[in-house]
C-alpha cells in the first residue's frame, strides 16, 4: 500500500467522515487545514485518482469522491511508517498515542492496536 502525504492524509480524512462529497464539498471540509487553493484540492484529488486512493462517480453532473483506502489500515501504516522513518521505534507502536482520536471509534481503535502489534519485523 502506498502511504498518503500529509495532505492526502487530509482528504481522506474528511471521505472516511463522510462520502462520497465532490471536490467543493471535500474542499470546504479540508479548508483550514490546508489552507490552499481549490484548485490544489481538485489536482490533489485527480493524483489520489491515479494512484486509486479515491473514486469518483458522476452523480446529477457532478464529480463525487469516496475513499478506496481502508481507513484503519491506511491510519496503520502511517503511522507505522512515522514511527519507523522519524522516530526510529522499532516496536509496535503504542495505542495510547491514538487515545482521545476523534477519527476513530474504539472498535477501530482495537484494530488499529492489533494492525500495529502484528506488523512483520522485517518489512522496510
Amino acid at each position: 500500500m502506498s502511504i498518503p502525504s500529509v495532505t492526502e492524509l487530509t482528504l481522506l480524512k474528511v471521505l472516511w467522515k463522510q462520502q462520497p462529497l465532490s471536490a467543493r464539498e471535500i474542499h470546504d471540509a479540508a479548508a483550514a487545514e490546508l489552507d490552499w487553493s481549490f484548485s490544489s484540492t481538485r489536482k490533489t484529488l485527480e493524483r489520489m485518482l491515479e494512484k486509486q486512493m479515491v473514486g469518483v462517480q458522476v452523480v446529477h453532473g457532478v464529480n463525487v469522491y469516496s475513499a478506496r483506502l481502508e481507513k484503519v489500515g491506511t491510519l496503520a501504516a502511517f503511522a507505522h511508517d512515522f514511527g519507523r522513518r522519524v522516530m526510529e521505534i522499532d516496536a509496535p507502536l503504542p495505542v495510547a498515542m491514538f487515545t482521545g482520536s476523534k477519527l476513530v471509534d474504539q472498535q477501530e481503535l482495537a484494530r488499529l492496536e492489533q494492525m500495529l502489534h502484528d506488523w512483520p519485523a522485517d518489512e522496510a
